[in-house]
């Protein structure tokens, strides 16, 4: 994970929008604000992702 995926999740969960662990809802907001890196990282990197919302620790 770069920083600016880090960066696009931290803004979408800031946001309180969505629960972070609803992937769909998550990429769907990171289309609507236009961070199609983190539309592409949640397609192929689920457990990266998962483990990054539990632990806050990136692989």
């Amino acid at each position: 994970m770069n920083e600016k995926i880090k960066e696009q999740i931290l803004i979408i969960r800031d946001s309180g929008v969505t629960n972070m662990f609803d992937v769909n809802r998550v990429q769907h907001e990171a289309n609507r604000l236009g961070f199609y890196e983190l539309v592409l990282y949640l397609e192929e990197h689920k457990d990266e992702y998962g483990n990054f919302i539990l632990t806050g620790e990136t692989r």
